[in-house]
């Protein structure tokens, strides 16, 4: 996929690490370009591992890429990272709108050293004053995009969606606008800058529900697990107290759907025989279903769903989604010896599926691979490297 493919990643905690993982996935060789004192996020997180204490945020995000600790604020650094920029494809970084030409790093400067050179920026809200320095964390993202209005309960207060959305929606368009830009830089021979908003990338995901409103003009609301205009589309209790999501859309799974819930003249009767009929009498309907799962336990119910085709399935907590049978089928944990201590510890796979993909790597240590990517891609002798180290423009750290 991207094997041929060079990028350094100067991101750090979540949306942009994520992107460079990625990219990793994808095949590229990614090298995390660290400051001194290392990315942030490996001390942030309320879980880390007895070996080597990363947090879990920070193993979550960063394997399959080498680490180099470097000091950008000094000039010898900023040498450094231009003979690294020399000899790659891409650059993806985090800084504010207003960081990167004071560190040598926008793309002007960074296409003199490489006029094929891609640059992909994720920051904030907007490059422009008085959004330019503003922090813009998750949460605040999912509020300003209107996200949080339309998830939680019909009538609660505003919630947050339950994972870093809108850091994980940015990095999933970092990355992707990051091979867009290399692949034009590939045909074109020239360098690419592409900048994406946490924010821009959140108000994308509106989709049908900003349509509906641009249409419409009313406001969408949140509505729970229930879908605003489809039903039943909602979780319903079941007889072990677990809930199943149920959502037989369009009339063939409907009439499916009544039959395997032993109910078929449900699907004849005019309150819910339409689509929109279904949803003008939805309480009514939600009501009945209601009663009818109570009837059988979560099992009971998946085991009839799986032999009918019927579109619904148990609401699984965390731990129940990572050990049920599909992840493992799909290879989405995978297991890794710690390098650096007795024992292992498990990781989420890659979802791309080809032909030729590798297991990722362990996540590194700060600057573990300042040594070797500094002889392999800028081509610097041992002295050299020593002298950098000694000087502590970059660190090298124990991989043991």
């Amino acid at each position: 996929m991207l094997s041929d493919f060079r990028v350094l990643d100067l991101t750090w905690v979540l949306g942009g690490p994520f992107a460079g993982q990625l990219l990793a996935q994808l095949g590229a060789e990614v090298i995390k370009v660290e400051p001194l004192d290392g990315d942030l996020s490996r001390q942030v997180s309320s879980h880390s591992t007895e070996f080597d204490g990363d947090s879990g945020f920070f193993l979550s995000v960063n394997r399959g890429k080498s680490s180099i600790a470097l000091d950008l604020k000094r000039p010898e650094g900023r040498r450094v990272m231009h003979d690294l920029v020399r000899n790659a494809d891409a650059m993806i970084y985090g800084f504010a709108p207003s960081v990167p030409a004071r560190l040598g790093l926008d793309p002007d400067s960074l296409r003199a050293v490489n006029p094929r050179f891609t640059v992909a920026q994720l920051i904030g809200l907007h490059d422009q004053p008085p959004y330019s320095e503003a922090p813009a964390f998750d949460l605040v993202i999912q509020a300003m995009a209107g996200v949080m209005s339309i998830t939680g309960e019909r009538g609660g207060r505003p919630v947050r969606v339950g994972y870093q959305i809108a850091d994980l929606a940015g990095g999933l368009y970092l990355a992707l606008s990051c091979v867009g830009a290399m692949l034009k830089a590939l045909k074109s021979g020239t360098g690419q800058e592409v900048q994406v908003s946490l924010l821009d990338c959140q108000l994308a995901l509106l989709t049908w529900q900003a349509q509906n409103y641009f249409i419409s003009g009313v406001e969408p609301e949140a509505s729970g697990a229930r879908h605003p205009v489809i039903a039943p589309s909602d979780i319903y209790p079941c007889a072990d107290g677990r809930f199943m999501a149920v959502s037989p859309t369009g009339q063939g799974f409907w009439k499916q759907f009544c039959a395997c819930i032993g109910r078929p003249e449900l699907a004849e009767d005019p309150r819910f025989a339409h689509p929109k009929s279904r949803i003008a009498n939805v309480a009514a309907l939600t009501e009945i279903l209601t009663e009818i799962f109570r009837s059988r336990s979560s099992a009971d119910w998946t085991q009839a769903f799986i032999e009918d085709r019927i579109p619904g399935a148990p609401v699984n907590s965390v731990g129940a989604a990572l050990s049920q049978p599909l992840a493992a089928l799909r290879q989405m944990v995978e297991t890794l010896p710690n390098p650096r201590g007795a024992g292992s510890l498990n990781f989420l796979g890659n979802p791309f599926k080809y032909p030729d993909r590798q297991i990722l790597a362990y996540p590194p240590k700060r600057g573990e691979h300042s040594r070797a990517v500094l002889g392999r891609v800028c081509g610097y002798d041992a002295r050299h490297i020593d002298r950098l180290i000694a000087d502590k423009v970059v660190i090298q750290e124990d991989a043991t």
